[in-house]
């Protein structure tokens, strides 16, 4: 209705409207980075298994320790981040080395952490990973 002055009612109901807005586009943003988590990388050794069950030429993930890792060629191994880098979801599966974001379709090469397939555009960050005591180790120090 013309000449008749805002509320403040409406004021504020427009200002929470436009917060919900801006917040629904900065969480689906096409702009990578680490994701929400605060270290998207072990920030110590974590053990994973024994190497052979990481398959020659074929990845593994190891999604409760948030690391993937890829067999090169026997006896080379190669981690990155489980942490897809657009929105800091983990990883579900690894299928013929390329592993799968489940929230907004990100695709990475598991043997080089490479995006294959956006939203993301930042590849997965490395993990240093040895074998110590017959056993795959990530992490720093790996």
């Amino acid at each position: 209705m013309p000449g008749q002055p805002t509320t403040r009612r409406t004021v504020l109901k427009g200002a929470a409207l436009a917060g919900a807005a801006g917040l629904g586009v900065a969480a689906c943003s096409t702009e990578s980075k680490l994701g929400h988590a605060e270290t998207p990388t072990p920030t110590a050794p974590v053990e994973l298994g024994v190497p052979e069950e990481v398959p020659v030429g074929g990845s593994k993930l190891y999604r409760e320790q948030r690391v993937v890792v890829s067999c090169p060629a026997k006896g080379q191994y190669k981690a990155f981040s489980a942490q897809c880098t657009h929105a800091g979801c983990l990883l579900d599966k690894v299928e013929d080395n390329v592993g799968n974001c489940p929230c907004h379709g990100s695709l990475f090469d598991t043997t080089t952490g490479k995006v294959t397939h956006g939203p993301a555009t930042v590849p997965l960050p490395s993990v240093p990973v040895r074998i110590e005591g017959g056993k795959l180790v990530a992490g720093p120090d790996a």
